[in-house]
């Protein structure tokens, strides 16, 4: 028989984005496992929120991502290789993270591969070198160059985030797929990505595109002030936050 499954990735503290999709995922009820790969906390605030969303579902396996490696070394003393603002950044997420969730985060892989109605799939937040450390991101990923990583391995299917936008190549070997980052878009749009393996061994990839309320998460972002929250707004939300703020600033003269 075939199965299907979803990918979601780089959630980075937005949980209204997560239970926007959450909720997609749910209505579709082929939808078995749910592989939620890295990236699951920073950028974004909401860290607590998000983490008991996805530690509350009970079909979702985990990968690490690098801002779950970096937060971590903070809390356990680590070198967290993160320097400036982006460090004053990562102290804030470890500061104000429950303790609870710190053992169940340092106990996620940071690959897993599996078997899925016959074809080997690997699960990863990037590609590792030999030491599993993550590889520099190559900002201008193709089938070629993400084939001479994996020319070695006998995986069908590699999926990934990291690098916040979608990708999906082929080759004579196998498929690559970067559903796109669920929770940083300049749009109020939170994107995912299904997988049916059917039972002729067909691979069928779908992205959907969930649109959701972000209006409270910019705002407490602006309000919260936290490191770096000028340059999350612009570079990753599109400073959407702008009318938002001008139109509460004239609501209350």
């Amino acid at each position: 028989m075939g199965e299907k499954f979803a990918i979601i990735t780089d959630i980075h503290g937005n949980s209204a984005a997560l239970k926007a999709v959450l909720e997609d995922i749910k209505r579709d009820k082929d939808i078995g496992q749910i592989y939620c790969l890295g990236d699951m906390i920073a950028i974004g605030h909401e860290t607590n929120q998000v983490l008991e969303l996805l530690f509350s579902e009970k079909n979702i396996s985990f990968v690490m991502g690098n801002h779950e490696q970096s937060v971590l070394n903070i809390i356990l003393g680590k070198p967290s290789h993160s320097q400036g603002i982006v460090q004053m950044h990562h102290e804030w997420i470890a500061k104000n993270l429950d303790e609870a969730y710190v053992e169940r985060l340092a106990n996620i892989p940071k690959q897993i591969t599996t078997e899925i109605a016959g074809k080997k799939v690997l699960f990863l937040h990037y590609h590792l070198d030999c030491n599993n450390q993550f590889l520099p991101l190559d900002t201008d990923p193709t089938g070629p160059s993400l084939e001479k990583i994996y020319e070695n391995t006998d995986v069908d299917l590699v999926c990934f985030g990291h690098h916040h936008t979608i990708h999906h190549f082929s080759s004579k070997s196998r498929m690559y797929l970067n559903p796109g980052p669920l929770g940083c878009s300049h749009k109020p749009l939170a994107p995912y990505g299904t997988i049916e393996i059917g039972e002729n061994g067909q691979v069928n990839v779908h992205i959907k595109e969930v649109p959701y309320d972000n209006r409270a998460f910019l705002k407490s972002i602006f309000e919260t002030k936290y490191p770096a929250y000028e340059t999350v707004l612009e570079v990753f939300y599109g400073n959407q936050h702008i009318p938002l703020v001008e139109e509460e600033e004239v609501n209350s003269k």
